[in-house]
């Protein structure tokens, strides 16, 4: 039951919320700077060809888990 009393609270608390993307805007920029870590372990690149990499790295990690999704579904 704590399960489904978590999801309709979750539920509830995003049918309240006004902005969406100012909502998620921590956890996206906390993801991108992970990808920025990874391409730029010195911070030695400048910022935008920094960011410029991590947005590329960040695209080729979402193509790998969309290929791996494709992969399991055929197997079903």
């Amino acid at each position: 039951m704590a399960q489904i009393d978590k999801r309709i609270a979750v539920l509830v608390s995003w049918s309240k919320t006004q902005d969406r993307k100012k909502r998620t805007k921590p956890a996206r920029d906390a993801f991108l700077a992970k990808f920025e870590r990874e391409v730029d372990p010195e911070g030695a690149l400048p910022p935008d060809e920094r960011r410029g990499r991590a947005e590329q790295a960040m695209r080729a990690h979402m193509l790998r888990l969309a290929k791996r999704s494709a992969m399991a579904r055929r197997r079903d």
